[in-house]
């Protein structure tokens, strides 16, 4: 699978835990590798969410302090569908159901053991499909365009 990753400076504390979960996938790293120097979490959630909305990727890790402000920022763009995991089951319930495809992780809140087990419940999860859910799907892209969320 093709997987975006990217760190703000603080959730590069997390780093090498994403990046070892990732193994075995195409990764494009944006960065960042160091805390020395600032980096907003906005300018990542762009990097990660264009790469999705252009094909370049098909699901990216997104990592700041809290996840919070990562998963806000990644759900302004179209077509984005980030959340804040901090458990297994929410990591492959939001693919399987929501069709999730940016995992927010923040690394004041979880440590490496935690965030390599988040990462390979969300990247072994595939969206269920069903009815319901694609229906679900479908009322949420209508939001985006009636109000011209991404523009």
């Amino acid at each position: 699978m093709k997987v975006a990753a990217a760190f703000d400076h603080r959730g590069v504390h997390l780093r090498n835990a994403v990046l070892e979960s990732l193994a075995g996938h195409e990764v494009i790293d944006f960065g960042t590798d160091t805390d020395a120097v600032r980096i907003d979490y906005p300018d990542k959630a762009r990097e990660v969410g264009e790469a999705i909305q252009e094909g370049r990727a098909e699901r990216a890790v997104l990592v700041c302090g809290s996840g919070v402000g990562a998963a806000v920022a990644a759900c302004k763009m179209l077509g984005i569908r980030a959340a804040i995991c901090h458990d297994g089951y929410s990591a492959h319930q939001g693919v399987e159901h929501d069709d999730m495809n940016v995992l927010c992780l923040g690394s004041e809140i979880i440590g490496p053991s935690l965030a390599r087990e988040l990462v390979d419940a969300f990247l072994g999860a595939t969206f269920n499909g069903g009815e319901r859910y694609v229906a679900r799907l479908q009322k949420v892209a209508e939001m985006e365009r009636e109000m011209k969320h991404g523009e």
